[in-house]
């Protein structure tokens, strides 16, 4: 039986904001798209990415408002890459060592392909867990 890679649990849809973007924006952007993160854009060079969690603990947490901070002041920047062949036991364990929750995936060219989240792992990997369940139910409920 082959293993699973990590282009088989990716998520493709990936949505990149300037770092100027307002945090109320991409919010939005992130619940438009149903999605918990977005990959943070300086001109054409990647600058980090930022999650839901990020913008509640790094700005509404400390009272900031949404409206007036911007992606680039809350950007976690150390990029934690994959490459798309690699198997999703190597993305899990290379999620442990650098203790993230989502890797941006990048093609045998660097290029950007994808995120893989601890939730897609789960639910491919281990879907009757309690962690799989959990991300595979529908955020409303």
């Amino acid at each position: 039986m082959t293993q699973l890679r990590v282009r088989d649990v990716m998520t493709r849809q990936v949505v990149y904001l300037p770092l100027g973007t307002p945090l109320d924006e991409a919010a939005r952007a992130m619940r438009d798209a149903d999605i918990g993160d977005v990959v943070v854009t300086d001109g054409p060079n990647l600058l980090g990415m930022v999650t839901d969690r990020d913008i509640v603990v790094r700005a509404v947490a400390e009272g900031r408002d949404a409206r007036q901070t911007t992606l680039g002041s809350v950007t976690t920047r150390e990029i934690v890459m994959i490459e798309q062949n690699a198997t999703a036991t190597e993305a899990a364990m290379l999620m442990r060592e650098r203790s993230v929750r989502r890797i941006l995936v990048c093609d045998t060219d660097r290029q950007l392909v994808g995120i893989v989240s601890l939730g897609d792992l789960a639910v491919r990997l281990d879907p009757s867990s309690t962690l799989g369940e959990i991300s595979e139910a529908s955020p409303d409920s």
